[in-house]
C-alpha cells in the first residue's frame, strides 16, 4: 500500500461532510487525504488496480460545493516547491489521458500526481521518486479551474 510518509500543516481545518461537521487536526494525522465526490468517482475507476486505488479507499470524500478552496484536486493549478532541490514548478494535475509535459499537465497516476492529490497549501510531503530518494514537496499554491475550462465543458 502506498502510503504518504510525512504530512505536516500547523493548526486545525474543518471541514463538513454530509450535514456534520468533521474536525481534522492536520499536524497530527498524518493519513488524511480530501478528494471532492466528483474527483473521486471518475478516479476510482482510472485508479483500479493501482497504488492510487489504496490512497483512494482512505480518502475522506466532500461533496464538491464543500470542499476547500485550498487543496489539490483535479485539474488544479498548482504551485510546489522540491524543497530537496529548491525548484519551484507549476503543473496541472489531470487524468492519464489529459497528461501533456510540454504544457505542464502531470497525470494523477504520476509520482508527483499521486504526491499533491489532496494536499493543502502549505503542507509538505516526503514522496519517494522512481529514482529511489524521497523528495519534500510543499504546496505553494492551488488555484481551482473554473467550470467553463474544465474538459468537456463546451459539450455542456
Amino acid at each position: 500500500m502506498l502510503r504518504y510518509p510525512l504530512l505536516s500543516c500547523p493548526g486545525m481545518m474543518s471541514t463538513v461532510l454530509g450535514d456534520e461537521p468533521k474536525h481534522v487536526n492536520l499536524a497530527m494525522n498524518t493519513e488524511e487525504l480530501l478528494i471532492s465526490s466528483e474527483d473521486y468517482a471518475r478516479l476510482a475507476s482510472v485508479a483500479a488496480g493501482s497504488e492510487l486505488e489504496d490512497e483512494l479507499s482512505r480518502a475522506t470524500v466532500v461533496p464538491e460545493e464543500r470542499m476547500p478552496t485550498d487543496i489539490v484536486r483535479m485539474h488544479s493549478r498548482v504551485t510546489y516547491v522540491d524543497e530537496s532541490s529548491g525548484e519551484h514548478r507549476e503543473v496541472e494535475l489531470v487524468y492519464p489521458e489529459e497528461a501533456d509535459l510540454a504544457r505542464g499537465r502531470i497525470s494523477v497516476l504520476a509520482p508527483v500526481g499521486s504526491a499533491l492529490l489532496g494536499l493543502r497549501v502549505g503542507q509538505t510531503i516526503d514522496w519517494p521518486f522512481p529514482d529511489g530518494r524521497p523528495r519534500r514537496l510543499r504546496v505553494a499554491s492551488t488555484q481551482i479551474p473554473s467550470q467553463s475550462a474544465l474538459p468537456g465543458a463546451e459539450e455542456h
